[in-house]
């Protein structure tokens, strides 16, 4: 994994990501991802260089940066390659194999009740699959690559068949082809253009973005 966000991304595809937060285990396989490039990529958090917010983005692969969007949604991202190159890869979608029950938990209608959202778009997009998985900038950090961390990737052998394309929701580096998805899976997300403007209120179940990660 400590290698350039570019090339670590598609090796993520089809890899599981279990958490076991909050007493309840998700587990999803990743379907979606967009690679960051640090310090060369304007789109990037740490584009700018090191701060308090990004400084997981600074240290070892491996480990677990989650960052907060319009003021009430998580997205979480991989970090990758060595210390001080700030490559990560954020996790854009997943297909819920464990625990939906509580995934739509997580996820209640506005009465109150679970959700009702179809199976393969429970975690499709970068704040429903943090929220499925129980994220916040309180588990910025951890090692997912550990046995006995609480949450873990476990990465498969073989790259599986994926699609390339521009990445969503940025206004600048917005021609780098570095999203990558699997081929045919519903819960991919769908494609958008990066706009400058917030949405107050937006609902996770829209796959929100940020202008830069």
């Amino acid at each position: 994994m400590t290698r350039p966000a570019v090339d670590v991304a598609p090796h993520l595809l089809g890899a599981v990501v279990t958490s076991d937060l909050g007493g309840h285990r998700v587990s999803a396989v990743i379907t979606e991802v967009e690679a960051y490039h640090g310090e060369q990529d304007p789109a990037s958090h740490a584009f700018r260089g090191p701060t308090k917010r990004n400084a997981v983005m600074f240290g070892p692969a491996g480990h677990l940066y989650c960052y907060f969007v319009y003021g009430m949604h998580w997205c979480a991202n991989v970090t990758c390659d060595a210390p001080g190159a700030a490559s990560a890869v954020l996790l854009r979608a997943g297909r819920v194999v464990v625990g939906e029950d509580v995934v739509r938990l997580r996820a209640p209608r506005q009465d109150g009740g679970p959700s009702a959202l179809p199976t393969a778009t429970l975690a499709s997009g970068p704040a429903r699959l943090a929220r499925a998985l129980g994220l916040s900038g309180a588990h910025t950090g951890l090692d997912l690559l550990a046995t006995a961390s609480p949450v873990r990737l476990r990465r498969l052998g073989v790259l599986p068949e994926y699609r390339s394309g521009p990445r969503v929701g940025i206004t600048v580096g917005v021609d780098a082809p570095w999203r990558f998805w699997l081929a045919d899976d519903p819960s991919v997300s769908s494609f958008r253009a990066g706009r400058r403007r917030r949405r107050l209120g937006a609902d996770p179940d829209n796959a929100p973005d940020s202008e830069s990660r």
